[in-house]
């Protein structure tokens, strides 16, 4: 009974978006974590629950995008056969969260605000780091291309 509620659980966008967010994320945060002032040398654990805690932040934002893109499509199936404008709108979206959760956690406004180290490049327009912005450019439509897969 149970196995048959997860089943039919997983065949909604959301779970397996926030899975797939999670599963790509959770890298990503590790690599970068030399781009992070004192991430480099944190001791293990710390490092994880920081990577953790972002990661989850990012299946959020990943799910935020996603309802905003169902929003606009006015259907939540519209990951099933997904427009370029509207993988462009689910990227665009978590990019832009992803851009002021950035800078206002580097300025301290942010409830877990962290540094860049000297390595991290900084676009110059938006005052965030490459790193999370290529992260929120290059993973969402590998989400949607995943979920889209899963469910079809």
């Amino acid at each position: 009974m149970a196995a048959q509620g997860l089943a039919t659980a997983l065949r909604v966008p959301e779970p397996n978006v926030f899975g797939f967010a999670v599963l790509l994320n959770f890298p990503w945060e590790f690599l970068q974590t030399p781009l992070f002032e004192g991430m480099a040398d944190a001791p293990h654990w710390r490092a994880v629950q920081r990577c953790g805690i972002a990661t989850i932040g990012d299946g959020v934002i990943m799910l935020v995008a996603f309802w905003c893109m169902a929003a606009v499509a006015r259907t939540r199936g519209w990951v099933l056969k997904p427009s370029f404008r509207q993988t462009l709108g689910f990227t665009v979206v978590g990019a832009g969260v992803t851009v002021a959760v950035e800078r206002l956690a580097t300025i301290g406004l942010w409830p877990m605000s962290w540094s860049y180290a000297d390595a991290m490049p900084i676009v110059p327009v938006l005052g965030a780091g490459l790193s999370p912005l290529l992260q929120w450019l290059i993973l969402p439509p590998l989400v949607v291309w995943l979920v889209r897969r899963q469910l079809t």
